[in-house]
């Protein structure tokens, strides 16, 4: 009878129970749904707030900076503290389709595709005068329209700026040849000059310390502190005082780092509100004006990262539009298509009348990438047709052109990437693909036609005989990158060297010269045959490349391996003499 009164107050109980539930999973939601808000209010209100405006991150690290121009840029400035030179692979972007990659676009391009420009970085690698000669025409034929020239130090800077340039700088002589050769194929040539960021190897001499937005670090200039427009304005005007013919002029402008950080930048931070955008249009504008006077016809582009998160309205009233043409850049097999359409929607309305974009079809992969991953940048150039596609949607803004960049360093103090003729084939495929809206079987019996191989994108190959200008350098390297490391640890790690061979062994020389005889043979035959194979590679090197370049990639590729082996094989003679005699010191 008292468990029958008692059920009314249970079930009360119980819905009491299940109502509170309901109650805090309701809460949760409420929370959940104010975070999203703010956040999403956060990304439509990006730049336009002043104080708390941020282009980059808190954390200074080098691994976020390099990080940016490969495979981050679509991440917030909060979101690219947490970069890192790791590297990730987007298993998506490499799957294979009927024909090798997945197919975006079936048909060609219209007869007003935007042209279609390849970039030189010259802060590494430079090719010589006489390769130049041989790869132009190879461009024309694959489909580029011109050539952006990273000239960096390489351009023979007199005066004041002298010291910047490279002890194997072009001569003014070269520059003429070079500008004859574009002429000759039909290549426009457009000159970049950095006027910001990535002035490394101006800021790297003392004489242009004073020069710094932050004293330790060369990459970033002051604009604020006297010299600093004088020094930028002279580049500028030897520049264009060689190329009298040029139409266009890059200026640069990406990854500012640390801007606002000087005594001078925060002066002027605190009176205008904090707005480091208004500051770094400020100095943009300044030089895009001293140009068009100069030469009022000259068109002017920049890259656009640094205008990404500032709003249309502050860009706007800087009269930039009127000066600049941004180049949106994204080196990613799989583009964020909407954070795209979200830039070019700002720029628009910012007044931008022109963009451009620009991909890569090299030195976007890995800092230290030694062979080009062909699947990688097709996917990313299968990915801007997408875009292009949807340009439709914006009425009062026009694709003028297309820049294919080749980085040979992710930065003026880094290694490098890979090297030119080792991407050309990547170059004919991209090229391709642009020419034909896809990499179908036109565009790839094309691309196989000019090379004079066979693209395997599986395999990240070209096979056969091929034709093309720097063919054998292109051989010799995948030889050594599918080859060469391979035959070294096997033979530097064998069980018997493990086991009686070890670095106590060596620095106390001490081991049994019966199993050193199994091993000492074998680590000789493999050090010679590398060694004449690296003699010949070499000269295929120092036939396109000046010495610092071959000396440089020797070092970062093979001196270390080859060192081993030889160092292995003199200790295997020493001690081999000593019948397995009692342990004593290493000498030498």
């Amino acid at each position: 009878m008292t468990s029958f009164w008692c059920l009314p107050f249970r079930l009360i109980t119980m819905l009491n129970s299940i109502s509170l539930r309901l109650l805090r999973l309701l809460v949760v939601a409420l929370v959940a749904l104010m975070i999203m808000k703010f956040l999403f209010w956060r990304t439509e209100n990006d730049g336009s707030s002043r104080a708390s405006f941020k282009f980059w991150k808190d954390d200074n690290s080098p691994g976020t900076e390099l990080g940016l121009r490969q495979e981050n840029e679509f991440l917030s400035a909060e979101s690219k503290a947490d970069l890192s030179l790791k590297r990730t692979t987007n298993k998506a972007a490499v799957k294979k389709a009927s024909n090798g990659v997945k197919k975006l676009v079936d048909r060609p391009l219209t007869n007003k595709s935007p042209q279609r420009m390849v970039h030189l970085d010259l802060k590494g690698a430079a090719p010589n005068l006489k390769y130049l000669q041989e790869i132009f025409p190879l461009f024309s034929t694959l489909g580029a329209d011109g050539i952006l020239i990273e000239y960096e130090d390489m351009f023979p800077y007199v005066g004041e700026l002298k010291i910047v340039r490279s002890p194997f700088a072009y001569s003014a002589g070269d520059i003429e040849e070079i500008k004859r050769l574009a002429k000759l194929n039909n290549l426009e040539l457009i000159p970049l000059v950095q006027i910001f960021g990535h002035l490394e190897f101006v800021l790297k001499h003392e004489k242009f310390f004073h020069l710094r937005e932050v004293q330790n670090f060369p990459q970033s200039l002051n604009p604020h502190v006297p010299g600093s427009m004088e020094i930028v304005t002279e580049m500028l005007t030897q520049v264009m005082k060689v190329h009298p013919e040029a139409q266009w002029i890059h200026i640069g402008a990406d990854e500012v780092y640390n801007l606002g950080e000087s005594q001078d930048s925060k002066n002027w931070l605190d009176n205008h509100n904090g707005d480091i955008g208004m500051m770094f249009l400020n100095h943009v504008s300044v030089v895009a004006k001293f140009i068009k006077e100069k030469r009022s016809k000259l068109n002017l582009l920049m890259w656009d990262d640094m205008l990404r998160k500032i709003s249309s309205a502050t860009i706007k009233e800087s009269g930039l539009p009127a000066l600049v043409s941004p180049v949106i850049w994204s080196y990613v097999p799989e583009l964020h298509t909407d954070i795209i359409a979200s830039w070019i929607t700002n720029y628009q309305k910012a007044g931008f009348q022109d963009i451009w974009f620009a991909s890569a079809f090299k030195g976007a992969s890995g800092i230290d990438r030694r062979w080009t991953p062909l699947q990688h940048h097709l996917q990313n150039h299968l990915s801007w047709i997408k875009v292009m596609s949807n340009m439709t949607k914006f009425s009062s803004i026009h694709l003028q052109g297309f820049i294919l960049t080749g980085w040979q360093r992710y930065g003026h103090h880094t290694v490098l990437c890979e090297l030119l003729p080792v991407a050309i084939p990547s170059l004919a495929i991209c090229l391709q693909t642009l020419k034909h809206g896809s990499f179908n079987k036109e565009a790839r019996e094309e691309a196989n036609l000019k090379l004079g191989c066979i693209i395997h994108l599986n395999k990240d190959l070209c096979e056969g005989e091929t034709a093309f200008s720097g063919a054998q350098l292109y051989h010799m390297v995948h030889h050594i990158h599918s080859k060469f490391y391979r035959e070294v640890e096997k033979a530097t790690t064998d069980r018997l060297i493990r086991g009686t061979f070890s670095r106590y062994n060596r620095k106390y020389n001490y081991a049994n010269p019966r199993y050193v005889g199994f091993f000492k043979d074998n680590l000789q035959m493999v050090l010679d045959g590398w060694t004449v194979y690296m003699e010949s590679f070499r000269a295929q090197m120092e036939a396109i490349f000046f010495p610092d370049t071959v000396e440089e990639w020797m070092e970062e590729n093979v001196n270390y391996q080859l060192e081993l082996l030889h160092d292995l094989v003199e200790d295997a003679e020493r001690i081999m003499k000593l019948n397995g005699q009692p342990k004593s010191l290493k000498t030498k």
